[in-house]
């Protein structure tokens, strides 16, 4: 039959709170209950009924709690199929108690990890008994129910009490599934702290953690965001954030943290910055990033690696924006900020980590390092008979900067502290220098003395050309191509300054 009555439980758990609730429930329906260890002697103290593992099985807790459940009287219980009379007389021949339920939390291994613990103390968290007992519950589903972790307490407990102490099948599937994902998730943990400095060629990813997003990146897709998002922004005001939200978010806070030690505000149209400046205060930083191109920044995502104070708020609030990310905001600059209910704020608590990328290609999974080098001065190599200023080696990085978190083809054109014009996602870097020209002309922002980043060297001197007429009298740029002597050889000519760094910045 579908529906099965719980006569008899397993209950072995490492976090007993809220637990309490659910062995007063199965008291009460007379649900026989083994226990062990810390769980017995909470359940005992509780004034409910328990039987011992070890009056089971005739063995005591052993090697240091080691090795507790793993035994044929145990297993056999959970795994004996009860619809086969040779299991059946098994279990009679045996003494081997049928057990209809299994309670199961294991050794929080994931917790002792990220506290730092040390590796003695984070092996002894490994669990060996309960993801045992949990495997064989959740393959014996159609007789036994699994309860795989905590959060699963009260599921457990509504259950049996709008069914009378039953389940049925699909309550029972339901729950298996819920199991082996706790299984494989604790299996991946395990693998991934191991498996940190061994080399094992072996993607492995999970992630319990999800937010069902409205959309993803059309209204006719399905999208989801899976990971602690709450650890890394409190969100202070506005909407759900949708997926196109978090993609620019991720740009957005990603070249913010490129600036360090110095107030920086960026403003992001589909992940690309339209404006970009320091500043002394964030009212200016802004103010720079907005008026180099006024049209592209509505409905943009805005940064700042600052407190948002009230000047700088009155400012932000005339434009029309989805998200701002700010590291704080001063109380009456939140407010007024709120003012627009559907405006996303959103207050950054720590700093983006991990070291991969990893997206679905083809028929699987493709993975790399982040690129997490940033161009420095030491990595400036003179290549042009005129040196670069000191203004220029600043201005010069900063376009570096903002060149490294826009889609290639790109070419980015700025002085210091300020983004000027940006040509992005081109299929050649004349387009994307062009674009940029166009670009600043069209806001009547002067080029004259400004300094050009590119992503990648330059295969012919067209570009450093047309920059050169343009104004722009200082280059940067990775070098590398067979034909560097030609760009170099027009920058002398033309009194022009360039530097080589040695990377390659694609973004694609």
């Amino acid at each position: 039959m579908s529906r099965k009555k719980i006569q008899s439980a397993l209950i072995s758990v490492y976090h007993k709170d809220h637990l309490e609730p659910l062995l007063k429930l199965l008291d009460d329906q007379h649900v026989t209950i083994y226990s062990t260890g810390g769980t017995q002697k909470f359940i005992k103290e509780l004034g409910i009924e328990v039987t011992a593992v070890e009056s089971v099985t005739g063995y005591p807790s052993i090697f240091g709690g080691r090795v507790k459940t793993l035994h044929p009287k145990i297993l056999g219980g959970i795994l004996s199929r009860r619809g086969y009379e040779g299991d059946r007389k098994e279990l009679a021949e045996f003494q081997v108690p049928e057990i209809d339920l299994v309670v199961i939390d294991l050794y929080p291994f994931e917790e002792t990890v990220a506290a730092g613990a040390g590796e003695e103390d984070i092996i002894e968290k490994i669990d060996i008994g309960g993801i045992s007992l949990i495997r064989a519950a959740a393959k014996n589903y159609k007789d036994v129910v699994i309860v795989s972790s905590r959060e699963q307490y009260g599921h457990l407990q509504r259950l049996l009490e709008e069914k009378q102490g039953c389940t049925d099948l699909e309550d029972r599937r339901f729950l298996a599934t819920q199991a082996f994902q706790t299984t494989s998730h604790y299996d991946t943990a395990i693998f991934n702290y191991f498996n940190r400095n061994t080399g094992i060629r072996a993607l492995k990813i999970s992630e319990n953690r999800v937010r069902t997003l409205r959309y993803g990146e059309n209204p006719h897709q399905q999208g989801a965001f899976y990971g602690g998002l709450d650890k890394l922004f409190e969100q202070l005001n506005g909407k759900e954030l949708s997926y196109n939200n978090l993609v620019d978010i991720d740009a957005a806070i990603s070249l913010v943290e490129e600036f360090d030690n110095e107030i920086f505000f960026a403003i992001l149209k589909h992940t690309n910055a339209c404006g970009a400046a320091t500043g002394k205060t964030v009212h200016e930083a802004y103010l720079k990033a907005f008026e180099a191109d006024t049209v592209s920044a509505f409905g943009g995502v805005l940064g700042t690696n600052y407190r948002v104070d009230l000047p700088a708020a009155e400012e932000i609030h005339k434009l029309f924006f989805e998200v701002i990310v700010a590291s704080s905001y001063d109380e009456d600059a939140l407010e007024l900020l709120k003012s627009k209910k559907n405006r996303i704020i959103l207050l950054q608590k720590e700093k983006l980590n991990g070291d991969k990328i990893i997206k679905s290609l083809l028929n699987g999974i493709i993975e790399q390092d982040k690129d997490l080098k940033t161009d420095k001065r030491e990595d400036l190599k003179q290549v042009t008979k005129r040196q670069v200023t000191g203004e220029e080696v600043d201005a010069l990085l900063f376009a570096s900067k903002v060149c490294k978190h826009t889609k290639s083809n790109t070419i980015v054109l700025a002085r210091n502290g300020l983004l000027i014009a940006s040509g992005v996602g081109q299929t050649s870097r004349v387009d994307a220098l062009n674009q940029a020209i166009k670009k600043a002309e069209s806001f009547g922002l002067s080029l004259k003395g400004a300094v050009m980043a590119s992503d990648a060297f330059f295969p012919f001197p067209d570009c450093v050309e047309i920059a050169e007429k343009a104004g722009i009298q200082a280059v940067i740029q990775p070098g590398g191509s067979v034909r560097d002597k030609d760009s170099i050889d027009y920058c002398d000519a033309h009194g022009m300054a360039m530097v080589f760094t040695g990377y390659r910045h694609f973004k694609h």
